[in-house]
């Protein structure tokens, strides 16, 4: 079983994995398609390249970025990640919460 904090963050980055997130997904009830991994996969880039969760407005421009531009829109986020999209995204990819979601 992979540790994790009181808050369901992993308290050791590397035991994240695809697998995991999926059967996380099923236990909550929460869909998870490929919009969804595609976000999570990018905030895990992001970490891997500044070092620290994105908050909203860090992920949005990252996604504009990396994605379709019209992906790069808080209200894409919030319909995927309700209600907090940077705190769901973070914690589904296995980071720390963002410093401003604590």
């Amino acid at each position: 079983m992979t540790e994790t904090t009181t808050n369901n963050h992993l308290k050791k980055l590397p035991g994240w994995s695809e697998h995991q997130i999926r059967q996380e997904a099923a236990q909550t009830e929460m869909p998870l398609t490929d919009a969804h991994l595609e976000v999570i996969l990018l905030a895990r880039q992001f970490y891997a390249t500044y070092g620290f969760s994105p908050s909203m407005r860090p992920l949005i421009k990252f996604m504009a970025e990396h994605l379709d531009i019209r992906k790069a829109r808080s209200i894409y986020l919030m319909q995927l990640f309700p209600p907090n999209p940077a705190k769901q995204v973070a914690r589904l990819a296995g980071l720390p919460p963002p410093k401003n979601c604590l």
